[in-house]
């Protein structure tokens, strides 16, 4: 069985993310393009984004640090350490609002 110590991603990233010109940093700990399933850990600092892009599937973002804005069109969503949020089925972007690590599932296959 694989397994992944989510404390040490997060920590690893947060830092990453701080030294980065873009202010994030990512890591697929399961899964690839190959895989029903896929999960991204992804460290945003305050302020940075990830720029509006297309959901090519069902996905999910759960906040393990810090708070983010979900934004869709003329709709946005926020949530905090803890929050579990739908992708929604349209482009989208993701927005920190402080410094935040997410957790991003995503399923590579049409149901």
């Amino acid at each position: 069985m694989d397994g992944t110590d989510l404390a040490d991603v997060i920590e690893e990233l947060a830092a990453k993310a701080q030294e980065a010109s873009s202010g994030r940093a990512a890591r697929t700990i399961r899964g690839g393009h190959e895989n029903a399933l896929r999960e991204t850990v992804i460290a945003l600092r305050a302020g940075h984004e990830l720029a509006e892009h297309e959901a090519p599937h069902e996905a999910t973002l759960q906040v393990l640090r810090g708070r983010v804005r979900l934004v869709a069109g003329a709709e946005a969503w926020e949530g905090g350490t803890g929050d579990h949020l739908t992708v929604p089925a349209a482009r989208h972007s993701l927005e920190a609002l402080e410094d935040s690590v997410v957790l991003l599932t995503v399923s590579n296959r049409i149901p």
